[in-house]
């Protein structure tokens, strides 16, 4: 590809760049800059704040195709030292949306130069995966109910396996994550006097280990659950005081949305009643909620069909990828799939602070959604 080099070039700019999750306004204009030469037909500069569409139209109407690339970056200092490292301390791309951006950015610069024949190419560059609430904010927005795609498709680059395949997989391709807060109120005594107050240690060790005994971590199984605890806190370093308050959270995983609502319940279920228990008031918050992405058959097949075509490797995946993605909301609502992206045997894992994206399948990215959205609209 004649643009190939651009593209490394912008990606490269990105990776130096990196915004946290709701806060990539740099990176928006720089995208948006970047498009001005590729002529979108249409533009919507405005889809959850920081994040937006352009949008490619053919002469005849047909399919509507959405494709989607993440803007935000990790709070992570990076430990790596070329030129293009982060200049934004504790702040670097370490998932890849920078690659991901200069693939779409690419799959733009193929509709720009080979103009549809028919139907609607959507590129949706969608602001704060990260924490969950991107998706969100875009299928919210008052700007997106006009779009309505028929198809949607995203990709995710993936260490560990060959650079260049393609890993597909029907129904669930990355599984339901939420994240439970549970906080407890008891009352605070002397440390010498413990009988009267109300101390939460025994109720949070016993909400972790019924939690514990729910745990189903075989994904080869029905009913996949992980619960793991992230973070506990309980009173202070006042050795004369004992604790009359407490929190801990757990962050929750299921292979299907219909199983991470039965999950739930029980989860606050069981909460509730160790905290009546032992006296203690106890609220209760979800957060960071990834839906589980739900390939459709027809999707997934595409998928399978155009790299076959390109001649790039396909690999099927038996079981689920267990981290989340927040692309899972779209999938919930329209036609589509995710798809792996071999990244390296040897590339560092994701969310690692000596990660980068490896350039040599931005191109393969693009191939991708180009065939996908000529299959698409064409149909």
């Amino acid at each position: 590809m004649e643009i190939l080099k651009e593209l490394i070039e912008l990606r490269k700019e990105l990776h130096q760049y990196p915004e946290l999750s709701g806060k990539e306004f740099e990176t928006r204009k720089r995208i948006l800059s970047f498009l001005e030469n590729y002529s979108p037909d249409k533009l919507i500069p405005s889809l959850g704040m920081t994040g937006f569409a352009a949008i490619y139209k053919g002469q005849k109407t047909g399919n509507t195709v959405l494709f989607r690339c993440e803007l935000d970056a990790l709070p992570i200092q990076e430990i790596n030292t070329f030129r293009h490292k982060s200049k934004n301390k504790s702040v670097s791309h370490k998932c890849g949306h920078d690659g991901h951006i200069a693939i779409l950015c690419g799959l733009a610069t193929e509709l720009h130069k080979n103009k549809l024949e028919q139907g609607t190419v959507i590129l949706l560059f969608q602001p704060a995966e990260e924490d969950g609430s991107g998706a969100q904010s875009v299928f919210l927005d008052p700007n997106f109910k006009h779009l309505q795609p028929d198809y949607v498709f995203a990709l995710h680059n993936l260490p560990s396996y060959k650079m260049h395949q393609i890993v597909v997989k029907n129904n669930t391709f990355t599984c339901a994550v939420h994240s439970i807060i549970i906080k407890l109120e008891g009352k605070t005594a002397h440390a010498g006097e413990p009988e009267n107050g109300i101390n939460p240690a025994l109720a949070i060790a016993e909400i972790i280990k019924e939690f514990n005994a729910l745990i189903q971590s075989d994904l080869s199984q029905e009913n996949y659950c992980l619960i793991t605890p992230i973070y506990i806190n309980m009173g202070s370093k006042a050795y004369g005081v004992s604790a009359g308050a407490g929190e801990i959270h757990f962050t929750v995983r299921s292979d299907s949305n219909a199983q991470m609502e039965i999950i739930e319940a029980t989860l606050e279920n069981v909460a509730k009643s160790i905290a009546n228990k032992y006296d203690l008031n106890s609220k209760i918050n979800w957060v960071q909620n990834f839906k589980a992405n739900s390939n459709s058959d027809t999707a997934a097949e595409i998928i399978r069909k155009v790299a076959k075509k390109n001649h790039f490797e396909v690999v099927e995946k038996e079981t689920p990828f267990t981290w989340g993605e927040d692309f899972g909301l779209f999938t919930q609502h329209y036609s589509g799939a995710m798809f792996g992206l071999g990244a390296g045997l040897n590339t560092a894992a994701l969310h690692n602070p000596d990660y980068d994206f490896p350039d040599e399948i931005i191109g393969t990215g693009v191939k991708m959604f180009y065939q996908i959205s000529k299959e698409l609209t064409n149909a």
